[in-house]
């Protein structure tokens, strides 16, 4: 039974927090879709999903500075074509795609709010 989850996917979802830039970042470099955006006077609460998964985005353009980053970890049918995306939306890379050990090939970038993206494509 999925009826008490919000969208029907995922009990565990990553919730973040930003701007409309990371947004932007979840929609055009790792194939984003929105599902929900409820406007508040501060900004929005915006359900995302990415393949079978849901996340949270308050999105909101003046966060205090402090405020808490995340890390999230994505699996993407093409690692390079989403770190060339994300690239070209102006994404700090921590590290480019490359083979693991584990059987992924995966790459580490930080959006322009601060948020670092682990993407990945299982090779198992």
């Amino acid at each position: 039974m999925r009826g008490h989850i919000r969208h029907g996917m995922g009990s565990v979802r990553p919730y973040l927090f930003g701007d409309r830039s990371v947004a932007r970042f979840i929609s055009q470099a790792l194939a984003g879709e929105e599902l929900e955006r409820l406007e508040s006077g501060r900004g929005a609460h915006v359900e995302m999903r990415i393949g079978d998964s849901a996340l949270v985005l308050e999105e909101c353009e003046d966060w205090p500075a402090a405020q808490l980053r995340q890390c999230t970890y994505v699996y993407l049918p093409d690692v390079d074509a989403a770190f060339a995306r994300a690239v070209a939306l102006g994404a700090e890379v921590i590290s480019e795609p490359e083979d693991k050990p584990y059987q992924e090939r995966a790459c580490a970038l930080r959006d322009g709010y601060g948020n670092t993206w682990y993407v990945a494509t299982y090779n198992g």
